[in-house]
């Protein structure tokens, strides 16, 4: 049967589910974004240590990355993932409590650690409901959750700011947590052997193809001593690594780059902040289709990280002199730097399920110490330039660096890709 012909289930029932709970996840790591002002404040700390509050989660964020996939592997991403809503759930809503910057750090770091396991069991969840010829899309919407996340988290973040404090904003959006703890317990299951709701038809397909595809990538990656030595495997830890501290460093300090910008309030500054992410959700889904189509990993991963890193430079020359250039340019930046659904695309289609798992939380999780930084540098040089143009020149010179490690990937599917041709044609 031809994969056209076959139902399609997965795609209205584990990508939505799935979208939401991160879509939460994201919201809880970023809103401190909204906070900084009112913390600052309250708390008595300055840009430096701001940077460092958002950055710090990023350090918790290690513990578990590797367990995480590995339990998602070998036990159940569905059950990981309801035992993790509920507690990073409670973590968030406990950072409304924080009394000072040590108390600050110490819950964002707990915050991390819990979080850190979502995302790797959520792609290995991935992995065993989409074959390879649908696996870019199914990431891609998937991803969506983040700049979604950041669409919604912007209005309404600036909202509960208009008539409460950061305090409420916590309390407020760490609850959706621990709600759809529920609701993932009874709408996902762990593999297509596990669910009651599909076709036989899409049951057959899927354990078909996807055995057929893990079989030829076992065979060019049998060892997880070979994965972890593996030129792709450093080169996309690395790229990785420098990508997050643009991303991050970008994210994090998107509010404040808009307010100097803008001179709006808080709720315009909100609103004006959803639109870079409104790009990306647009680049995102392009370029994963065409990823998908050509198999060209390498081109569909440097080419829009350079394209970034040349309208950021945009945005920074037009500056507060032209701010309509300036957002605009920002924007368009995000919409082609937020390429992730295509890279871990092409961590999985050359890594072994066997070992998947070790390589994806290993990446994960020394990559996203890019995620510590990236805030952590923009916030120091906030404090000592007092300007954010000096942040933004930084971000530039990462982002690049990423780029260019990008060009250095071989890709490796051929193999997979006839295997998965040849299953599905069966």
């Amino acid at each position: 049967m031809a994969s056209a012909d076959v139902p399609a289930q997965r795609w209205v029932r584990i990508i939505p589910v799935a979208f939401v709970m991160y879509t939460i996840a994201f919201i809880d790591r970023n809103n401190i974004a909204f906070g900084f002002a009112g913390m600052q404040r309250d708390l008595g700390f300055a840009a430096t240590a701001s940077g460092l509050a958002g950055g710090i989660f990023f350090f918790g964020y290690l513990f578990l990355q590797i367990p995480g996939a590995w339990l998602a592997e070998r036990w159940s991403a569905k059950r990981f993932v309801t035992l993790a809503l509920l507690v990073w759930g409670v973590m968030a809503m406990a950072t409304a409590l924080a009394q000072n910057l040590t108390q600050l750090l110490i819950l964002r770091f707990l915050l991390g650690v819990v979080e850190g396991g979502v995302s790797p069991a959520a792609m290995i969840l991935i992995t065993k409901w989409f074959p390879l010829s649908e696996r870019s899309r199914a990431n891609a919407l998937w991803y969506l959750c983040i700049p979604a996340a950041a669409m919604v988290m912007g209005p309404i973040s600036g909202w509960i700011l208009t008539w409460s404090n950061w305090r409420m904003l916590f309390l407020l959006e760490g609850a959706p947590a621990v709600i759809w703890a529920v609701l993932w317990w009874f709408m996902i299951d762990d593999s297509p052997a596990d669910a009651k709701w599909i076709s036989p038809a899409e049951r057959e397909f899927l354990e078909t193809t996807i055995r057929a595809e893990k079989k030829a990538i076992k065979a060019e990656t049998p060892t997880v001593r070979e994965v972890l030595r593996n030129r792709n495997v450093i080169l996309l830890l690395v790229l990785f690594c420098f990508l997050q501290v643009g991303f991050y460093g970008y994210g994090l300090w998107l509010p404040t780059v808009v307010k100097a910008l803008s001179k709006g309030t808080i709720m315009e500054v909100g609103w004006i902040s959803a639109i870079p992410w409104g790009c990306a959700m647009v680049g995102s889904v392009l370029m994963s289709m065409r990823a998908d189509k050509t198999r060209n990993y390498r081109g569909w991963i440097a080419g829009p990280i350079l394209t970034a890193a040349v309208f950021l430079s945009l945005s920074v020359l037009a500056g507060p002199a032209h701010p309509v250039l300036a957002i605009g340019a920002l924007s368009i930046c995000m919409g082609f730097m937020y390429c992730y659904a295509i890279y871990w695309t092409a961590l999985t289609a050359f890594v072994a399920n066997e070992v998947l798992a070790v390589a994806m939380g290993f990446i994960n999780a020394v990559g996203n110490l890019g995620g510590f930084f990236g805030p952590f540098l923009v916030g120091y040089l906030i404090d000592r330039t007092k300007t954010i143009y000096a942040g933004e020149i930084l971000l530039i010179v990462f982002i690049v660096i990423a780029g260019l490690f990008a060009l250095m990937l071989r890709n490796r599917t051929p193999a997979v890709a006839a295997a998965a041709a040849a299953a599905a044609a069966d």
